[in-house]
Protein backbone atom coordinates (compact mmCIF):
# COMPACT_ATOMS: atom_id res chain seq x y z
CA UNK A 1 0.00 0.00 0.00
CA UNK A 2 1.37 3.33 -0.79
CA UNK A 3 0.65 7.02 0.16
CA UNK A 4 -2.31 8.53 -1.65
CA UNK A 5 -1.59 10.44 -4.95
CA UNK A 6 -4.64 12.19 -5.06
CA UNK A 7 -4.15 15.66 -5.73
CA UNK A 8 -3.55 17.64 -2.29
CA UNK A 9 -5.95 20.48 -1.71
CA UNK A 10 -4.63 23.74 -0.64
CA UNK A 11 -2.94 24.19 2.44
CA UNK A 12 -5.06 25.62 5.53
CA UNK A 13 -4.21 28.99 7.16
CA UNK A 14 -5.43 27.87 10.23
CA UNK A 15 -2.70 28.23 13.23
CA UNK A 16 -0.97 25.54 13.50
CA UNK A 17 -2.48 22.29 15.78
CA UNK A 18 0.27 21.14 17.26
CA UNK A 19 -0.16 17.86 16.05
CA UNK A 20 2.31 15.40 17.24
CA UNK A 21 2.63 11.86 15.29
CA UNK A 22 4.39 9.19 17.57
CA UNK A 23 2.39 6.44 16.27
CA UNK A 24 3.47 6.65 12.65
CA UNK A 25 6.97 7.54 13.42
CA UNK A 26 7.49 4.85 16.12
CA UNK A 27 5.32 1.91 14.71
CA UNK A 28 6.15 1.47 11.06
CA UNK A 29 3.67 -0.71 9.04
CA UNK A 30 0.85 0.12 10.96
CA UNK A 31 -0.63 3.22 9.12
CA UNK A 32 -0.10 4.60 5.60
CA UNK A 33 -0.54 7.82 4.58
CA UNK A 34 -3.83 9.22 3.21
CA UNK A 35 -6.15 12.09 2.22
CA UNK A 36 -9.55 12.69 2.94
CA UNK A 37 -12.09 12.84 -0.09
CA UNK A 38 -12.61 16.37 -1.28
CA UNK A 39 -15.74 17.68 0.60
CA UNK A 40 -18.14 19.97 -2.10
CA UNK A 41 -19.13 22.30 0.89
CA UNK A 42 -18.01 21.51 4.43
CA UNK A 43 -19.63 23.31 7.48
CA UNK A 44 -19.53 22.24 11.20
CA UNK A 45 -23.00 21.19 12.14
CA UNK A 46 -22.43 21.40 15.85
CA UNK A 47 -18.89 21.48 18.03
CA UNK A 48 -18.05 20.60 21.47
CA UNK A 49 -16.56 24.10 22.16
CA UNK A 50 -15.18 22.59 26.11
CA UNK A 51 -13.51 19.91 24.48
CA UNK A 52 -11.96 22.13 21.75
CA UNK A 53 -10.31 24.07 24.60
CA UNK A 54 -9.26 21.78 26.65
CA UNK A 55 -6.80 20.66 23.57
CA UNK A 56 -5.81 24.07 23.25
CA UNK A 57 -8.19 24.40 19.75
CA UNK A 58 -10.17 27.65 18.84
CA UNK A 59 -13.35 26.95 18.47
CA UNK A 60 -14.06 30.14 16.48
CA UNK A 61 -11.25 28.95 13.88
CA UNK A 62 -12.94 25.46 13.81
CA UNK A 63 -15.83 27.00 12.67
CA UNK A 64 -14.55 28.71 9.69
CA UNK A 65 -14.55 27.40 6.10
CA UNK A 66 -10.92 26.47 6.62
CA UNK A 67 -11.75 24.51 10.37
CA UNK A 68 -14.77 22.95 8.75
CA UNK A 69 -12.46 21.61 5.67
CA UNK A 70 -9.67 20.30 8.07
CA UNK A 71 -12.38 18.35 10.35
CA UNK A 72 -13.77 16.75 7.02
CA UNK A 73 -10.72 15.53 6.07
CA UNK A 74 -10.69 17.53 2.80
CA UNK A 75 -7.87 19.97 3.90
CA UNK A 76 -4.67 18.58 4.81
CA UNK A 77 -2.54 20.78 7.17
CA UNK A 78 1.00 22.03 6.48
CA UNK A 79 2.50 20.42 10.02
CA UNK A 80 1.74 16.47 9.08
CA UNK A 81 0.15 14.02 6.89
CA UNK A 82 -3.07 12.24 7.96
CA UNK A 83 -2.49 8.39 8.34
CA UNK A 84 -5.16 5.65 7.69
CA UNK A 85 -4.60 2.69 10.65
CA UNK A 86 -4.17 -1.18 9.59
CA UNK A 87 -5.88 -3.54 12.16
CA UNK A 88 -7.18 -7.26 11.43
CA UNK A 89 -10.08 -8.53 13.39
CA UNK A 90 -12.77 -11.00 14.56
CA UNK A 91 -16.46 -10.17 13.30
CA UNK A 92 -18.72 -12.08 14.91
CA UNK A 93 -16.21 -14.30 15.69
CA UNK A 94 -14.89 -14.63 12.33
CA UNK A 95 -11.06 -13.39 11.65
CA UNK A 96 -10.71 -11.24 9.16
CA UNK A 97 -7.07 -10.90 8.80
CA UNK A 98 -7.35 -6.98 7.40
CA UNK A 99 -9.62 -4.23 7.94
CA UNK A 100 -8.00 -1.38 9.15
CA UNK A 101 -9.76 2.82 8.55
CA UNK A 102 -11.83 1.96 5.89
CA UNK A 103 -13.59 5.53 5.95
CA UNK A 104 -11.51 7.05 8.74
CA UNK A 105 -8.18 8.98 9.18
CA UNK A 106 -6.25 9.89 12.13
CA UNK A 107 -5.38 14.04 11.76
CA UNK A 108 -2.46 13.30 14.60
CA UNK A 109 -1.82 13.15 18.31
CA UNK A 110 -2.59 16.45 20.83
CA UNK A 111 -2.35 17.37 24.04
CA UNK A 112 -5.15 17.69 26.32
CA UNK A 113 -5.21 19.93 29.50
CA UNK A 114 -3.75 17.68 32.05
CA UNK A 115 -0.67 16.95 29.26
CA UNK A 116 -2.30 13.37 28.31
CA UNK A 117 -1.54 12.59 24.83
CA UNK A 118 -5.09 11.72 22.81
CA UNK A 119 -5.61 10.91 19.08
CA UNK A 120 -7.87 13.53 17.03
CA UNK A 121 -9.82 10.99 14.32
CA UNK A 122 -12.22 11.50 11.72
CA UNK A 123 -14.93 9.05 10.76
CA UNK A 124 -16.46 9.60 7.41
CA UNK A 125 -13.84 11.15 5.76
CA UNK A 126 -13.56 9.18 2.34
CA UNK A 127 -12.20 6.04 1.05
CA UNK A 128 -8.68 4.65 2.08
CA UNK A 129 -6.85 1.79 1.17
CA UNK A 130 -9.20 -0.49 3.60
CA UNK A 131 -11.98 0.63 2.67
CA UNK A 132 -12.91 -3.07 0.83
CA UNK A 133 -15.14 -1.68 -1.74
CA UNK A 134 -17.07 0.58 0.68
CA UNK A 135 -17.49 4.19 -0.48
CA UNK A 136 -15.80 5.27 2.96
CA UNK A 137 -18.26 7.88 3.78
CA UNK A 138 -20.81 8.63 6.79
CA UNK A 139 -24.22 10.24 6.75
CA UNK A 140 -25.47 13.05 9.30
CA UNK A 141 -27.92 10.61 11.51
CA UNK A 142 -25.15 8.21 12.17
CA UNK A 143 -22.40 10.46 13.36
CA UNK A 144 -24.73 12.64 15.79
CA UNK A 145 -25.47 8.94 17.33
CA UNK A 146 -22.29 8.77 17.63
CA UNK A 147 -21.33 12.29 19.19
CA UNK A 148 -24.76 12.29 21.11
CA UNK A 149 -23.95 8.69 22.88
CA UNK A 150 -20.21 9.15 23.44
CA UNK A 151 -20.71 12.21 24.88
CA UNK A 152 -23.84 11.19 27.48
CA UNK A 153 -21.49 8.10 28.46
CA UNK A 154 -18.47 10.84 29.36
CA UNK A 155 -21.11 12.52 31.77
CA UNK A 156 -21.88 8.77 32.34
CA UNK A 157 -18.49 8.89 34.26
CA UNK A 158 -17.77 5.60 31.91
CA UNK A 159 -14.23 5.27 29.74
CA UNK A 160 -15.00 6.52 26.19
CA UNK A 161 -14.16 7.93 23.31
CA UNK A 162 -14.82 11.60 23.28
CA UNK A 163 -16.83 13.91 20.02
CA UNK A 164 -14.99 17.08 19.25
CA UNK A 165 -18.03 18.03 15.89
CA UNK A 166 -20.01 16.76 13.24
CA UNK A 167 -19.08 18.54 9.88
CA UNK A 168 -21.62 18.23 6.95
CA UNK A 169 -20.11 17.66 3.62
CA UNK A 170 -21.94 19.08 1.52
CA UNK A 171 -22.80 15.81 -0.46
CA UNK A 172 -25.42 13.23 -0.82
CA UNK A 173 -24.53 9.65 0.26
CA UNK A 174 -26.42 6.57 -1.18
CA UNK A 175 -27.49 4.05 1.61
CA UNK A 176 -30.26 1.34 1.70
CA UNK A 177 -32.95 3.84 2.30
CA UNK A 178 -32.37 6.56 -0.29
CA UNK A 179 -29.78 9.42 -0.31
CA UNK A 180 -28.86 11.36 2.67
CA UNK A 181 -26.72 13.87 3.88
CA UNK A 182 -23.10 13.14 4.15
CA UNK A 183 -20.87 13.72 7.31
CA UNK A 184 -18.05 13.71 9.26
CA UNK A 185 -17.47 12.94 13.01
CA UNK A 186 -14.12 14.44 14.67
CA UNK A 187 -13.15 12.29 17.81
CA UNK A 188 -11.12 12.09 20.64
CA UNK A 189 -9.60 8.69 22.15
CA UNK A 190 -6.63 8.24 24.52
CA UNK A 191 -5.75 6.19 21.37
CA UNK A 192 -7.58 4.50 18.64
CA UNK A 193 -5.01 1.02 19.29
CA UNK A 194 -7.55 -1.98 19.62
CA UNK A 195 -7.27 -5.87 19.91
CA UNK A 196 -7.42 -6.02 16.35
CA UNK A 197 -3.89 -4.12 16.08
CA UNK A 198 -2.28 -6.79 17.85
CA UNK A 199 -4.16 -9.56 15.39
CA UNK A 200 -2.48 -7.41 12.79
CA UNK A 201 1.20 -6.97 13.99
CA UNK A 202 1.35 -10.00 15.47
CA UNK A 203 1.40 -11.60 11.81
CA UNK A 204 4.01 -9.92 10.57
CA UNK A 205 7.35 -10.37 11.83
CA UNK A 206 8.92 -8.47 14.55
CA UNK A 207 5.94 -5.85 14.54
CA UNK A 208 3.81 -7.34 17.82
CA UNK A 209 6.49 -6.39 19.81
CA UNK A 210 7.63 -2.75 18.51
CA UNK A 211 3.58 -2.35 19.10
CA UNK A 212 3.15 -3.43 22.54
CA UNK A 213 6.53 -1.39 23.73
CA UNK A 214 4.63 1.77 22.12
CA UNK A 215 1.28 0.70 23.72
CA UNK A 216 2.34 0.28 27.30
CA UNK A 217 4.35 3.63 26.84
CA UNK A 218 1.50 5.05 25.77
CA UNK A 219 -0.75 3.74 28.29
CA UNK A 220 0.67 2.00 30.67
CA UNK A 221 4.10 3.63 31.06
CA UNK A 222 4.80 2.04 34.86
CA UNK A 223 5.32 -1.59 33.02
CA UNK A 224 8.22 0.32 30.53
CA UNK A 225 10.52 -0.96 32.64
CA UNK A 226 10.19 -3.82 33.76
CA UNK A 227 12.15 -7.06 32.23
CA UNK A 228 10.47 -8.48 29.51
CA UNK A 229 9.33 -11.73 30.76
CA UNK A 230 7.15 -9.51 33.36
CA UNK A 231 6.73 -6.51 30.82
CA UNK A 232 4.22 -8.18 28.22
CA UNK A 233 2.19 -10.07 30.87
CA UNK A 234 1.67 -6.93 33.37
CA UNK A 235 0.54 -5.43 30.33
CA UNK A 236 -1.96 -8.25 29.19
CA UNK A 237 -3.22 -8.14 32.60
CA UNK A 238 -3.72 -4.10 32.67
CA UNK A 239 -5.61 -4.42 29.53
CA UNK A 240 -7.81 -7.54 31.43
CA UNK A 241 -8.55 -5.04 34.17
CA UNK A 242 -9.55 -2.28 32.08
CA UNK A 243 -11.55 -3.77 29.51
CA UNK A 244 -13.40 -5.71 32.83
CA UNK A 245 -14.56 -2.88 34.39
CA UNK A 246 -15.55 -1.03 30.86
CA UNK A 247 -17.94 -3.22 30.85
CA UNK A 248 -19.38 -4.22 34.26
CA UNK A 249 -19.95 -0.17 34.11
CA UNK A 250 -22.23 -0.93 30.36
CA UNK A 251 -24.21 -3.38 32.02
CA UNK A 252 -24.73 -0.92 34.93
CA UNK A 253 -26.37 1.54 32.44
CA UNK A 254 -27.57 -0.93 30.74
CA UNK A 255 -25.97 -0.25 27.41
CA UNK A 256 -25.85 -2.61 25.15
CA UNK A 257 -22.56 -1.77 22.19
CA UNK A 258 -24.13 -3.92 19.46
CA UNK A 259 -20.99 -4.80 17.75
CA UNK A 260 -18.59 -6.58 20.12
CA UNK A 261 -15.88 -7.10 17.98
CA UNK A 262 -12.19 -7.74 18.46
CA UNK A 263 -11.36 -4.11 16.59
CA UNK A 264 -13.87 -2.75 18.99
CA UNK A 265 -12.20 -3.62 21.78
CA UNK A 266 -9.58 -0.81 23.21
CA UNK A 267 -6.51 -0.94 24.34
CA UNK A 268 -7.19 1.54 26.86
CA UNK A 269 -10.65 0.49 28.08
CA UNK A 270 -12.34 2.97 26.14
CA UNK A 271 -15.54 2.62 24.66
CA UNK A 272 -14.96 2.85 21.33
CA UNK A 273 -17.34 2.89 17.72
CA UNK A 274 -20.90 3.78 18.61
CA UNK A 275 -22.96 1.94 15.48
CA UNK A 276 -25.49 -0.18 16.26
CA UNK A 277 -25.41 0.75 19.65
CA UNK A 278 -28.71 1.56 22.43
CA UNK A 279 -29.28 1.61 25.70
CA UNK A 280 -32.13 -0.96 27.46
CA UNK A 281 -35.78 0.27 28.30
CA UNK A 282 -37.01 -3.14 29.48
CA UNK A 283 -34.76 -5.37 31.46
CA UNK A 284 -33.84 -8.44 29.59
CA UNK A 285 -30.71 -9.95 29.25
CA UNK A 286 -31.48 -10.95 25.82
CA UNK A 287 -32.31 -7.87 24.51
CA UNK A 288 -30.49 -6.98 20.72
CA UNK A 289 -31.02 -4.07 18.97
CA UNK A 290 -28.49 -3.93 15.88
CA UNK A 291 -29.95 -5.09 13.09
CA UNK A 292 -26.97 -7.45 11.76
CA UNK A 293 -27.11 -9.23 15.39
CA UNK A 294 -29.15 -12.06 13.95
CA UNK A 295 -28.19 -14.70 15.94
CA UNK A 296 -27.98 -12.45 19.20
CA UNK A 297 -23.98 -12.85 19.84
CA UNK A 298 -23.58 -9.69 21.03
CA UNK A 299 -26.77 -9.37 23.64
CA UNK A 300 -26.71 -7.10 26.37
CA UNK A 301 -26.45 -10.14 28.76
CA UNK A 302 -23.60 -11.31 26.34
CA UNK A 303 -21.59 -8.47 26.71
CA UNK A 304 -19.51 -10.14 29.59
CA UNK A 305 -18.62 -13.48 28.21
CA UNK A 306 -17.94 -11.65 24.74
CA UNK A 307 -15.29 -9.67 26.15
CA UNK A 308 -13.91 -12.43 27.73
CA UNK A 309 -13.80 -14.45 24.49
CA UNK A 310 -11.69 -11.08 23.04
CA UNK A 311 -9.05 -10.79 25.53
CA UNK A 312 -8.49 -14.41 24.71
CA UNK A 313 -7.71 -13.44 21.48
CA UNK A 314 -5.38 -10.40 22.54
CA UNK A 315 -3.62 -12.51 24.88
CA UNK A 316 -2.83 -15.06 21.96
CA UNK A 317 -1.05 -12.32 20.17
CA UNK A 318 1.28 -11.59 23.30
CA UNK A 319 2.39 -15.48 23.49
CA UNK A 320 5.94 -15.42 22.13
CA UNK A 321 6.34 -11.20 23.66
CA UNK A 322 5.29 -13.51 27.33
CA UNK A 323 7.83 -16.48 27.14
CA UNK A 324 9.89 -18.53 24.15
CA UNK A 325 8.40 -21.21 25.69
CA UNK A 326 5.00 -21.72 24.15
CA UNK A 327 3.93 -23.76 27.30
CA UNK A 328 5.27 -21.54 30.14
CA UNK A 329 4.06 -18.44 27.82
CA UNK A 330 0.23 -20.18 27.41
CA UNK A 331 0.52 -21.00 31.47
CA UNK A 332 1.19 -17.19 32.68
CA UNK A 333 -1.25 -15.51 30.14
CA UNK A 334 -4.03 -17.82 30.79
CA UNK A 335 -3.75 -17.74 34.46
CA UNK A 336 -4.45 -13.79 33.92
CA UNK A 337 -7.58 -14.59 31.35
CA UNK A 338 -8.88 -16.76 34.50
CA UNK A 339 -8.99 -13.71 36.61
CA UNK A 340 -11.54 -12.15 34.00
CA UNK A 341 -14.44 -13.37 35.72
CA UNK A 342 -13.57 -12.66 39.31
CA UNK A 343 -12.27 -9.18 38.18
CA UNK A 344 -15.61 -8.35 36.15
CA UNK A 345 -17.85 -9.54 38.92
CA UNK A 346 -16.19 -7.51 41.69
CA UNK A 347 -16.47 -4.58 39.54
CA UNK A 348 -20.24 -4.90 38.91
CA UNK A 349 -21.15 -6.34 42.71
CA UNK A 350 -19.23 -2.65 43.34
CA UNK A 351 -21.76 -0.97 41.00
CA UNK A 352 -24.85 -2.29 42.39
CA UNK A 353 -23.60 -2.37 45.44
CA UNK A 354 -23.31 1.85 44.83
CA UNK A 355 -26.68 2.00 42.75
CA UNK A 356 -28.82 0.11 45.77
CA UNK A 357 -27.38 2.61 48.18
CA UNK A 358 -25.26 -0.23 49.82
CA UNK A 359 -21.76 1.53 49.55
CA UNK A 360 -18.95 0.20 51.22
CA UNK A 361 -20.90 -2.62 52.87
CA UNK A 362 -21.33 -4.70 49.64
CA UNK A 363 -24.11 -6.33 48.19
CA UNK A 364 -25.50 -10.04 48.17
CA UNK A 365 -25.43 -11.19 45.05
CA UNK A 366 -28.71 -13.25 45.28
CA UNK A 367 -30.17 -9.83 46.04
CA UNK A 368 -28.94 -8.72 42.76
CA UNK A 369 -29.99 -11.95 41.09
CA UNK A 370 -33.45 -11.84 42.70
CA UNK A 371 -33.67 -8.31 41.32
CA UNK A 372 -32.87 -9.35 37.74
CA UNK A 373 -35.58 -11.85 37.84
CA UNK A 374 -38.03 -10.00 38.99
CA UNK A 375 -37.54 -7.04 36.48
CA UNK A 376 -37.24 -9.76 33.78
CA UNK A 377 -40.46 -11.25 34.66
CA UNK A 378 -42.37 -7.53 35.10
CA UNK A 379 -40.40 -6.08 31.97
CA UNK A 380 -39.10 -2.97 34.08
CA UNK A 381 -37.40 -0.17 32.97
CA UNK A 382 -34.16 -0.66 33.86
CA UNK A 383 -33.19 3.10 34.30
CA UNK A 384 -36.33 3.53 36.09
CA UNK A 385 -35.94 1.36 38.58
CA UNK A 386 -33.04 2.80 40.75
CA UNK A 387 -34.63 6.48 40.91
CA UNK A 388 -37.58 4.80 41.76
CA UNK A 389 -36.26 2.80 44.63
CA UNK A 390 -34.66 6.02 46.03
CA UNK A 391 -37.99 7.55 46.27
CA UNK A 392 -39.01 4.17 48.09
CA UNK A 393 -36.28 5.36 51.07
CA UNK A 394 -37.66 8.46 51.11
CA UNK A 395 -41.14 6.75 51.93
CA UNK A 396 -42.71 7.44 48.31
CA UNK A 397 -44.03 4.06 47.01
CA UNK A 398 -45.78 5.00 44.08
CA UNK A 399 -42.84 5.09 41.67
CA UNK A 400 -41.27 1.35 42.08
CA UNK A 401 -45.05 0.35 42.99
CA UNK A 402 -45.75 1.46 39.34
CA UNK A 403 -42.72 -0.24 37.91
CA UNK A 404 -43.16 -3.77 39.59
CA UNK A 405 -46.76 -5.09 41.94
CA UNK A 406 -46.28 -4.85 45.18
CA UNK A 407 -47.89 -8.68 45.66
CA UNK A 408 -44.59 -9.24 43.53
CA UNK A 409 -41.74 -7.58 45.01
CA UNK A 410 -42.73 -6.97 48.77
CA UNK A 411 -39.74 -9.73 50.23
CA UNK A 412 -37.68 -8.45 47.89
CA UNK A 413 -38.07 -4.67 48.76
CA UNK A 414 -37.91 -5.78 52.70
CA UNK A 415 -34.72 -7.62 51.90
CA UNK A 416 -33.14 -5.03 50.40
CA UNK A 417 -34.26 -1.97 52.91
CA UNK A 418 -32.69 -4.60 55.53
CA UNK A 419 -29.12 -4.37 53.58
CA UNK A 420 -29.29 -0.57 53.73
CA UNK A 421 -30.54 -0.30 57.20
CA UNK A 422 -27.53 -2.04 58.61
CA UNK A 423 -24.81 0.82 58.39
CA UNK A 424 -27.78 2.89 60.53
CA UNK A 425 -26.85 5.74 57.84
CA UNK A 426 -30.29 8.31 57.19
CA UNK A 427 -32.31 7.17 54.88
CA UNK A 428 -33.17 9.83 52.93
CA UNK A 429 -29.16 10.50 52.55
CA UNK A 430 -28.79 6.85 51.57
CA UNK A 431 -31.30 8.34 48.43
CA UNK A 432 -29.43 11.27 48.16
CA UNK A 433 -25.92 9.31 47.46
CA UNK A 434 -28.44 6.67 44.59
CA UNK A 435 -29.63 9.59 42.99
CA UNK A 436 -25.82 10.62 42.37
CA UNK A 437 -24.87 7.66 40.65
CA UNK A 438 -27.78 6.20 39.05
CA UNK A 439 -29.04 8.57 35.66
CA UNK A 440 -32.77 9.93 35.59
CA UNK A 441 -31.87 10.30 32.01
CA UNK A 442 -30.16 8.58 28.92
CA UNK A 443 -30.29 8.66 25.37
CA UNK A 444 -33.48 6.97 25.24
CA UNK A 445 -33.86 5.34 21.29
CA UNK A 446 -37.07 6.55 20.99
CA UNK A 447 -35.75 10.54 21.60
CA UNK A 448 -32.88 9.58 19.92
CA UNK A 449 -34.44 8.14 16.75
CA UNK A 450 -36.72 11.27 16.49
CA UNK A 451 -33.82 13.44 16.90
CA UNK A 452 -31.66 12.26 14.32
CA UNK A 453 -34.52 11.80 11.89
CA UNK A 454 -35.08 15.31 12.36
CA UNK A 455 -31.61 16.64 12.01
CA UNK A 456 -31.35 14.86 8.72
CA UNK A 457 -33.63 16.60 7.12
CA UNK A 458 -32.44 20.33 8.32
CA UNK A 459 -33.51 20.50 12.04
CA UNK A 460 -31.42 20.80 14.82
CA UNK A 461 -33.26 21.63 17.80
CA UNK A 462 -34.42 18.41 18.89
CA UNK A 463 -30.49 17.19 18.96
CA UNK A 464 -29.58 19.96 20.68
CA UNK A 465 -32.24 19.80 23.62
CA UNK A 466 -31.34 15.91 23.86
CA UNK A 467 -28.19 16.36 24.10
CA UNK A 468 -28.26 18.98 26.52
CA UNK A 469 -30.52 16.25 29.07
CA UNK A 470 -28.27 13.17 28.75
CA UNK A 471 -25.22 14.85 28.82
CA UNK A 472 -26.76 16.49 32.94
CA UNK A 473 -27.87 12.65 33.52
CA UNK A 474 -27.97 12.94 37.50
CA UNK A 475 -29.65 16.18 37.51
CA UNK A 476 -33.47 15.57 37.87
CA UNK A 477 -35.46 18.47 36.12
CA UNK A 478 -39.23 19.12 35.85
CA UNK A 479 -39.24 20.21 32.46
CA UNK A 480 -36.96 17.17 31.28
CA UNK A 481 -39.77 15.01 32.53
CA UNK A 482 -40.66 13.36 29.05
CA UNK A 483 -37.01 13.05 28.80
CA UNK A 484 -37.32 10.17 31.63
CA UNK A 485 -40.16 8.48 29.94
CA UNK A 486 -39.30 4.80 28.28
CA UNK A 487 -40.40 4.26 24.76
CA UNK A 488 -43.76 3.49 23.56
CA UNK A 489 -44.65 -0.52 23.17
CA UNK A 490 -44.90 0.25 19.79
CA UNK A 491 -41.89 1.62 19.30
CA UNK A 492 -39.68 -0.98 21.13
CA UNK A 493 -41.24 -3.84 19.69
CA UNK A 494 -39.83 -3.28 16.05
CA UNK A 495 -36.81 -1.06 17.20
CA UNK A 496 -33.13 -2.06 15.79
CA UNK A 497 -30.07 -0.17 15.33
CA UNK A 498 -28.03 0.12 12.06
CA UNK A 499 -24.25 0.90 11.63
CA UNK A 500 -24.68 3.43 9.06
CA UNK A 501 -22.29 2.10 6.45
Amino acid sequence: MSESTRPRVSITNLPAFGFETTLADEVHGVTVPWQGAPAPDPRVLILNDDLARSLALDPASLRTPEGAGVLSGSIPLAETATVAMAYAGHQFGNFVPLLGDGRALLLGELRDDRGRRVDLHLKGSGATPFSRGGDGRAVVGAMLREYLISEAMHALNIPTTRSLAVVTTGEQVLREGGPQPGAVLARVASSHLRVGTFEFAARREGLAQTLADYAIARHYPAFADLPAEDRYLAFFEAVVEAQASLVAQWMSVGFVHGVMNTDNTTISGETIDYGPCAFLDAYDPATVFSSIDHGGRYAYGNQPAVLGWNLARFGETLLPLVSSTPDAAITALTAVLDSYGDRYRQHYSASMALKLGLGDSGVDAALVDDLHRLLTDHHTDWTLTFRALADNLRGHSSPFDSLVPPDASANWLKRWRTAVSVDGQNLSSVADGMDRVNPAYIPRNHLVDAALNAATEGDLEPFESLLEVVTSPFDRCGEWSTYAAPAPQSFSAGFQTFCGT
